[in-house]
């Protein structure tokens, strides 16, 4: 049952590979591409539960033992990771079948979304460090593809900055691989940590964990790294936009929580405390940047931000509630935020803009999507009893039993201010006076919306059935928490 754990990986990498040979023939290759996804979320589910009821699954390519070869490993937090990449892989691709245009498509569009796909997933599942950074390569060179796809002046300017960072990041990562393994010999997570925990040079581990904490914040979108992330979002169509606003920045977050409970716990009272300050400064600017904006998908594109900041703050607090709280997090707003990005996209199809002040009178005019956008927009916003309330409140009620005020005040704080934009793009948006054509107005927007209606309905589920989606966020903190039973799995000790 093992093998399993590859097809996420194989799935994607096979079917992009395939899909070349037809680069000119668009319909069969959406044909083939809306199976495929279908195909990876069943097999996904399967996975998760399997592993919920078996335990860590281990897979060992070529039959070379831990530490020594390469090991896929699927425990339950890599698992809900993955189910919920090909949640947001279906949604998206469904919505590129009615936005991407044919100049669009015959640029190896459908190739390159099932290799980031293949990249995403193998971050989530790798159990050492260099195919880490395999699958980070992977993830960010089909990236940099899907994101200049059309062409525009726009895009390739803010690209470029985008390509540089990554690069830079890339760079970073290579030398603290290169540090790590001088002074542990290994790369793999389980005999990493087994080393790290025998090593007492507190310091020069300290110096990596900060060097891999600046990698991946760079992948994550953290203070003050963040500066790429508005500008290069808003220039893909939104189809590659919401991909990217709900996956990539997860893949730097998931990189961090793996790594901080795993490998360098050593020096909880440096590391998780400077994680916790980065926390407050990445959800305190980020919301100040949404809140300046007047544009639809560079309000989002800053909330990226400042969300990605109440995820690092479980982990900096670092209990199992806190934790569980930001596992929760993770899934509402991997949801959620692809939910808004297609309703941006959706909104920019009608009106031919996302400048909030050239749009009005949607509510009239285009009442569903007004609502289900309202309901998307509170639940990013933390208002009960949608998903972000639920998350938000085990963070903050983590916060407080650890006395850890300040950030506390800061998350609600962050909160109220994101409330306030989302209601600005409300009242801009889909209230008030309507400034599009009655060409506009009569735009029929029911199979754009369709893919959509799956993600409102799961951060309403999510809300609604808080209790065993905590349970759960509870379980998975409980097993990372405790390294040995990842150690255990692996090394079969």
């Amino acid at each position: 049952m093992n093998n399993l754990i590859i097809l996420p990986i194989l799935i994607p990498f096979i079917v992009g590979t395939f899909l070349i040979l037809f680069a000119k023939n668009h319909s069969l290759q959406r044909v083939i591409s809306g199976f495929t996804v279908i195909a990876m979320l069943l097999v996904s589910v399967y996975l998760a539960i399997h592993v919920y009821q078996e335990g860590i699954g281990v897979l060992e390519l070529g039959n070379w033992q831990a530490p020594f070869g390469i090991v896929l490993v699927a425990d339950m937090f890599a698992t809900m990771m993955v189910i919920l990449s090909s949640i947001v892989g279906v949604v998206c691709l469904f919505f590129a079948f009615q936005t991407i245009s044919s100049e669009r498509e015959k640029f190896y569009f459908y190739p390159f979304y099932f290799f980031l796909l293949a990249g995403v997933n193998g971050a989530f599942l790798t159990g050492d460090l260099f195919n880490l950074f395999v699958f980070f390569e992977v993830m960010l060179i089909s990236s940099y593809i899907l994101i200049v796809l059309g062409g525009t002046k726009y895009q390739l300017r803010e690209s470029l900055k985008y390509v540089i960072i990554n690069v830079f990041a890339s760079i970073l990562f290579l030398v603290g691989v290169a540090y790590i393994y001088s002074i542990t010999g290994t790369l793999n997570m389980a005999d990493l940590a087994v080393k790290v925990g025998q090593l007492e040079q507190t310091g020069v581990l300290n110096v990596i964990a900060v060097i891999f904490l600046l990698v991946f914040a760079m992948k994550g979108g953290l203070f003050p790294l963040y500066f790429w992330l508005p500008r290069s979002y808003y220039g893909p169509p939104a189809a590659i936009a919401a991909l990217f606003g709900g996956l990539l920045t997860k893949v730097g977050i998931y990189a961090i929580m793996r790594t901080f409970t795993l490998i360098f716990t050593h020096d909880p009272g440096f590391t998780h405390t400077l994680i916790l300050i980065l926390a407050g400064l990445t959800m305190f600017f980020g919301v100040l940047g949404a809140v300046s904006q007047f544009d639809f998908k560079r309000i989002l594109s800053y909330h990226i931000i400042s969300q990605v900041g109440y995820m690092v703050m479980g982990l900096g607090i670092y209990t199992q509630l806190a934790i569980a709280g930001a596992i929760y997090y993770i899934a509402h707003h991997i949801i959620v935020k692809a939910a808004l990005f297609l309703f941006a996209g959706a909104t920019q199809k009608i009106t031919g803009t996302t400048d909030l002040k050239k749009m009005g009178g949607l509510l009239k005019t285009h009442p569903w999507l007004a609502w289900m956008f309202f309901i998307s927009a509170i639940s990013l916003a933390g208002i009960p009893p949608l998903s972000g309330f639920f998350s938000k409140f085990a963070l903050i009620l983590a916060a407080f039993l650890e006395e850890n005020y300040i950030i506390a005040a800061v998350a609600l704080a962050v909160g109220l201010l994101t409330l306030f934009s989302m209601m600005k793009i409300f009242i801009y948006a889909f209230w008030g006076e309507q400034k599009h054509t009655e060409e506009q107005a009569n735009y029929k927007v029911g199979k754009l919306l369709l893919p959509i209606v799956p993600l409102v309905a799961l951060t309403i589920i999510l809300g609604f059935a808080a209790e065993p989606i905590f349970q759960y966020s509870l379980q998975v903190a409980e097993q990372i928490l405790d390294p040995t039973i990842y150690i255990e799995s692996v090394l079969k000790e």
